[in-house]
């Protein structure tokens, strides 16, 4: 696509956002797929799979696949956290039995803490945080592999999942990099108030667990046992090119933000026409989602509905802040813990050379870029990312070696 052709369909995206009434609704999905049109170039593919298959046999495709495919069904116990400016986060514990040490044998732990007035440490936790457009169901592989190994919270950024929407972008305050990093720590504060922090970070994720460095070196230092960042960026994302050519990516780069605004501007509208054009977002979604052409239906399907599920005025108000992010700075704050780095080598919204960047910063970092893989890895290829941070957690003392075992492997795990 050339430079003028792709400013005029994003014009034409533009005007259409604009306008007003249930009438134009088919329009507005238009403009709703417009800008994936331009990122991903899937529309002649969406075209010849309508001309083959019919919408409603699409749409029981659908409903098949989102019954065989249990995918983030799995729960844990409910809490929220107060954000500084009063937005509700909510997250999910997944607790662990901790087996009395051999010194507690012959004795209640309670009654030992009655006698001798000691307490029992607080066991290592978990903290994982998603990416943009997703919510804390996107680490389901990992999560069932993991469950009963250790203490684990999940948790929904702002604005996306089981979450408030975020009380200042109300005000008209831009959500930033750093607001995510003070959601994090008000996490922690409230799931994990004491004892080590192991943190896991997807994309927006990463950004946010950098921010939480930026801000709160002390707490790095004095609690976090162990970091993983994935599929994510310490900055210049604006330099991606999303697999465009050239004069594609800089007509985009210049008008998107604008058409952004103003789709948000018509949120009802949009998300009508949005799903009028469900065949089209599958297509961009699959794209920029995966690397391998054999993804199992199923998980694509469950990719799509995590992606869909957030409204587009989150996705306007959440992507300027992605062009301003850059904390390259604050990745030396992770030099003293085990460190994972782990990116599909076909990620196009990060690609693994933002994470070979992170790992020129921490050199003693183990880097991972994992073969025919793309942005949502840990679901793409969830037994190679559960099996790297099962090693991790061994690797920082979390979880003994013995405890591993199979817990690499999804396939035999709840939800499969």
């Amino acid at each position: 696509m050339s430079e003028s052709s792709a400013e005029a369909v994003v014009a034409a995206t533009a005007n259409v956002a604009g306008a007003a009434g249930a009438a134009n609704w088919r329009r507005a999905g238009i403009a709703g797929a417009a800008i994936g049109v331009l990122a991903a170039g899937a529309a002649a593919g969406v075209a010849v799979e309508r001309l083959t298959v019919g919408r409603g046999m699409r749409k029981k495709a659908r409903l098949a696949l989102d019954a065989t495919g249990p995918y983030g069904s799995l729960r844990g116990t409910p809490g929220r956290a107060v954000a500084d400016d009063g937005t509700e986060l909510y997250y999910e514990i997944d607790e662990v039995e901790v087996a009395p040490t051999t010194a507690d044998e012959g004795a209640s732990g309670s009654r030992r803490r009655r006698l001798f007035g000691r307490k029992a440490p607080a066991p290592v936790t978990v903290v994982f945080s998603h990416g943009y457009c997703l919510g804390q169901d996107s680490w389901h592989f990992q999560r069932a592999a993991l469950r009963g190994l250790v203490r684990a919270v999940y948790w929904d950024q702002r604005s996306h999942g089981r979450s408030a929407r975020g009380r200042s972008q109300a005000d008209g305050v831009p959500v930033g990099i750093d607001q995510l990093g003070r959601d994090l720590k008000a996490v922690i504060d409230a799931a994990a108030p004491e004892g080590p922090v192991v943190l896991a970070g997807h994309s927006m994720g990463g950004m946010t667990m950098m921010a939480l460095a930026d801000q709160y070196p002390a707490l790095i230092r004095d609690r976090v046992a162990a970091v993983a960042l994935i599929g994510t960026s310490s900055g210049k994302l604006g330099e991606v090119n999303f697999g465009l050519p050239v004069a594609g990516v800089n007509a985009v780069r210049r008008v998107l933000p604008g058409v952004l605004k103003a789709l948000g501007s018509q949120a009802e509208l949009v998300e009508k026409g949005r799903r009028a054009t469900a065949d089209l977002f599958a297509g961009l979604i699959k794209r920029y989602s995966f690397g391998s052409k054999d993804v199992d239906p199923a998980v694509a399907r469950f990719a799509e509905r995590l992606i869909e599920a957030t409204p587009i005025d989150v996705v306007a108000e959440f992507y300027p802040a992605f062009t301003e992010h850059d904390k390259s700075g604050a990745l030396p704050g992770f030099r003293d813990v085990p460190v994972l780095i782990l990116a599909g080598d076909k990620d196009l919204v990060t690609p693994s050379s933002h994470s070979e960047a992170i790992a020129d910063v921490l050199p003693d970092a183990e880097l991972v870029i994992v073969p025919d893989a793309g942005h949502l890895v840990m679901l793409e290829h969830p037994e190679t990312v559960t099996d790297r941070l099962a090693d991790l957690l061994v690797r920082s003392g979390t979880v003994p070696a013995a405890n591993v075992g199979g817990h690499g492997s999804t396939a035999q795990q709840p939800g499969r």
